[in-house]
């Protein structure tokens, strides 16, 4: 089994729940059928990441698969930007461009 070091999912979910709210809130939308009042990125591993969401002030978790099994740090980017992308597509939503 792949674990990435407490570092690495460290700067992720820093990164994830400082500058891309609105992209965690999307995720949860999408995957999870619900609309959340917000939505934070709290794990992650080698076969998905998890958020945390609140509806009517109650707590929940949701685990989302990548599209494959990943290893190495780079992967996790693109796994996010895949999981953006099906998360727009399921709700109509337009993606925005990736740099």
């Amino acid at each position: 089994m792949t674990v990435f070091s407490p570092e690495v999912v460290g700067a992720v979910l820093a990164h994830m729940n400082g500058d891309h709210t609105d992209d965690n809130t999307l995720i949860v939308r999408a995957f999870g059928e619900v609309e959340p009042d917000d939505a934070e990125m709290i794990g992650l591993d080698h076969l998905g990441g998890v958020w945390r969401y609140r509806v009517d002030g109650a707590e929940h978790e949701l685990r989302v698969p990548w599209s494959r099994e990943i290893s190495e740090r780079p992967e996790i980017r693109r796994e996010v930007v895949v999981l953006y992308n099906a998360a727009c597509e399921r709700l109509g939503v337009t993606p925005r461009p990736h740099a």
